[in-house]
């Protein structure tokens, strides 16, 4: 595998050199990119003697080549070791100052970065704000570890232990194929009920979890389609996935009673309205028109994932997804199985919602129940993570079916 390690300006390198030892150990063909400042912290001759590559920082060697991209392109996986605050930065940025930068643009391989920098540093909220910009894009991150720093400090911002790294690492392209020839559809996102041209009723779905198990999907040789609802601005469909946009919950109904007789997994992940609006106004409604307030009359909305169900043909996978207010995680689980059983699904995925948990986070934390109410599995951490989590769940639940 062509493995691509970028080391920036940290004294957090001279682990990179194990990194990059466990790496060719491996049996991986490795091509480390140092930026000026790392090479301050480990010289150019330690790079090209592990690595057996050579080794630049420039965009203007090997021009004929044109080196600045084809590293990039020819990756199957990039590393950020250590990903300083100013590295990570400039990948929020999307800056291509170097031969890193240039080549972090190019390559649609996995990204992992494994943070190292000051306590400080790594709270601040610049450095907070970029995470969530690399996270929604996809970007991997390891640690960083709580523990002792340079000078004496000690706190977060410790980067990881290289074998920690490589794992995590690793496990990203070595994810297995296991749902290669099935066809799997994804609702994403939250749908809004229109009041006039103007206003609609909506909620804080963001769309990621759903987009992250399309993609996730797809790294498993899935071929899937993700039925959108609206999405955040910043959350983008992987481009192996055939997206469908839906609007309101019944137009998400209907796409979905459209392409679910062609799959073998339906994942219900979307955000959809349990009411829209009786009569829905043709011209913005004014206060003047209603003063002192206005009252609107809800209808319910129909239950997709019931109609799914009844309608499912043999050998189909309906998993559901309940976002809760809840008090504990015993009233979580309670609520997912009292669920799982109404809506009679396969596997249900709840998760705990609220001012700052669950929607437009890039964490989350399902607990999966199957048919029978009982807690099959757990999950929490980014939502790519979850989403595979999840995925796990569907392949052990189908073997367990076909057997």
């Amino acid at each position: 595998m062509f493995v691509v390690v970028g080391v920036t300006g940290g004294i957090a390198a001279y682990k990179t050199v194990s990194l990059v030892r466990l790496l060719v150990k491996a049996g991986h063909d490795v091509h480390v990119i140092p930026t000026e400042d790392a090479l301050r912290f480990v010289g150019l001759p330690t790079w090209e003697a592990l690595s057996r590559n050579p080794v630049t920082t420039s965009v203007h060697d090997d021009v004929a080549r044109v080196r600045h991209v084809a590293l990039g392109q020819s990756a199957d996986l990039v590393i950020v070791a250590p990903a300083t605050a100013n590295t990570l930065a400039a990948m929020a940025a999307g800056l291509a100052s170097d031969l890193l930068g240039t080549t972090l643009l190019a390559t649609t391989a996995p990204v992992v970065v494994a943070p190292a920098m000051h306590t400080e540093m790594w709270r601040h909220p610049a450095t907070a704000h970029n995470m969530r910009v690399l996270r929604a894009r996809g970007v991997h991150v390891v640690g960083p570890a709580d523990g002792v720093l340079t000078g004496g400090d000690s706190g977060p911002g410790r980067m990881s232990e290289p074998e920690e790294i490589v794992a995590a690492a690793l496990a990203l392209v070595e994810r297995p194929r296991d749902l290669a020839g099935l066809s799997i559809v994804v609702s994403a996102g939250g749908t809004r009920e229109p009041i006039d041209p103007v206003r609609f009723i909506g909620n804080r779905s963001s769309g990621r979890q759903g987009v992250a198990i399309a993609r996730a999907a797809a790294d498993r040789g899935a071929d899937v389609t993700l039925v959108a609802a609206h999405l955040d601005a910043d959350v983008r469909p992987d481009p192996r996935v055939e997206v469908i946009a839906a609007g309101t919950a019944d137009d998400l109904g209907r796409t979905m009673d459209a392409v679910a007789p062609g799959a073998d997994v339906i994942v219900m992940a979307a955000a959809v309205a349990d009411y829209s609006v009786a009569a829905v106004a043709d011209h913005k409604l004014r206060k003047q028109d209603s003063p002192g307030g206005l009252t609107l009359e809800l209808v319910e909305n129909r239950d997709i994932v019931a109609g799914l169900v009844a309608r499912r043909r043999v050998g189909q996978t309906i998993v559901a997804f309940a976002a809760e207010t809840v008090a504990d995680d015993e009233e979580l689980r309670e609520r997912a199985r009292v669920k799982a059983a109404r809506k009679g699904v396969d596997l249900l995925a709840a998760n705990a919602v609220g001012w700052a948990q669950g929607f437009e986070t890039v964490d989350n934390a399902l607990t999966i129940v199957g048919r029978d109410g009982d807690v099959v599995a757990t999950a929490s951490g980014s939502k790519d993570d979850t989403a595979h989590a999840l995925l796990d769940v569907i392949v052990a639940v189908r073997r367990t079916t076909a057997s």
